[in-house]
């Protein structure tokens, strides 16, 4: 698990190899993240969109951008937290994602930037 915080947002990334959702005869490899965010701050948080960047190991680079995560735009509030588990499909059985949310304090309406940390995505066959 990887984690980081930013203007105390604290972000932590899970990944699983998904075996049964993936073809590699076909260059198709699919991962799940699982995304906790938590609120270390004083004030409630919501989170207005992502912005991501997707490597696969033969060089390809994606950008993804879109307001929420799975079609929420949750607000956090103090002390509180919000998971979600999302994927992502590679031409490759290895690569890497990282990103950012814009957050908005709910108390004044000023929007920040929070880091996702840079996760790998590798089939574990490839960890042998």
């Amino acid at each position: 698990m990887v984690t980081q915080i930013t203007e105390g947002v604290k972000i932590s990334v899970e990944t699983l190899y998904q075996p049964a959702y993936s073809n590699p005869a076909n260059d198709y490899y699919l991962f799940a993240y699982k995304i906790n965010i938590e609120n270390l701050s004083e004030y409630s948080v919501q989170l207005m969109s992502r912005h991501w960047h997707i490597y696969d190991s033969n060089g390809t680079h994606r950008e993804v951008e879109g307001e929420g995560v799975i079609g929420q735009q949750p607000i956090i509030e103090p002390g509180s937290s919000h998971e979600y588990t999302s994927g992502c499909n590679l031409k490759t059985d290895m690569g890497n994602m990282k990103g950012s949310y814009q957050m908005r304090r709910t108390i004044d309406n000023a929007e920040f930037r929070v880091t996702i940390p840079e996760f790998y995505l590798i089939a574990p066959y490839r960890l042998n």
